[in-house]
C-alpha cells in the first residue's frame, strides 16, 4: 500500500497528459466533444475514474475515465481516428523525454541535491509515463492500440464495438494468463529510457 501511495502522484500525472492528448487532438481534428464535457484540462481531479483509481490500490491496475469524442466530426473519420488514438501514447513519450531532459539539467546543477530530493524521483515518473505509453499500444479495446489495429484491417465500426463490449474482461484475462505480459511492457519502456538517457548524454 505504501508503494502504491508513493507510485499514485506520478502514475496520476501520466494519466492526466496521457488523456488531454486524446481530447486536445480530437479538438485540432474538428471535434468539440471533450471540451464541451469539461475534459480539455491538465487538472487530474477532472480525469479520475473512481473504480479505476480503487482497482489501482487493490489490484495493482487502473485506468483514468476514457476522454469522450465523436468521431463523426472528423474530416477523415479512419485517419483521423488513429491520430487521435495515438495521441496519448505520443504523449507520454514525450512527457517522458521532457522529463529525462529535467532530470539531466537537474543533476548538472552545482548544488547537493541529497539522496532523497524530487528530482531524483524524475527517472520514475519518466519510467511510469513510458510504461502506460507502451501498455496502451496493445490491441485490445479499450486500449488505444485496438483503434489503431481496427483501421489498419478495416473492422467494421459494429464488430469492434462487439468486442469491446468484452474488452475489460479479454484484457484482465490476457493478464492473469499471460504475465509475461507486463514484463514486455516493462522492458520495453526500460529500453526507452535508457535510449533516453544514451540520446541525452547521461
Amino acid at each position: 500500500m505504501v508503494d502504491m501511495l508513493l507510485l499514485a502522484p506520478p502514475i496520476l500525472v501520466a494519466l492526466t497528459f496521457h488523456e488531454y492528448a486524446h481530447g486536445y487532438v480530437a479538438f485540432k481534428l474538428g471535434d468539440p466533444t471533450a471540451k464541451m464535457a469539461g475534459r480539455l484540462t491538465l487538472n487530474p481531479l477532472s480525469h479520475l475514474d473512481p473504480i479505476g483509481t480503487i482497482m489501482l490500490f487493490v489490484v495493482h491496475f487502473g485506468w483514468a475515465k476514457p476522454v469522450p469524442v465523436n468521431p463523426s466530426n472528423y474530416g477523415n473519420r479512419k485517419r483521423d481516428d488513429i491520430f487521435v488514438s495515438m495521441a496519448g501514447p505520443a504523449m507520454n513519450v514525450i512527457l517522458a523525454v521532457g522529463i529525462m531532459a529535467v532530470y539531466r539539467l537537474a543533476i548538472e546543477l552545482p548544488i547537493d541535491l541529497g539522496p532523497d530530493a524530487v528530482v531524483h524521483k524524475l527517472g520514475l515518473v519518466a519510467y511510469i509515463s513510458m510504461i502506460l505509453c507502451v501498455f496502451n499500444l496493445i490491441p485490445i479495446p479499450p486500449l488505444d492500440g485496438s483503434h489503431v489495429l481496427r483501421q489498419v484491417i478495416g473492422m467494421s465500426e459494429e464488430t469492434y464495438m462487439q468486442i469491446a463490449q468484452y474488452g475489460f474482461i479479454i484484457l484482465l484475462l490476457a493478464i492473469n494468463l499471460f504475465p509475461q505480459l507486463f514484463q514486455i511492457v516493462g522492458s520495453v519502456s526500460l529500453g526507452a529510457i535508457q535510449l533516453f538517457q544514451k540520446i541525452l548524454m547521461f
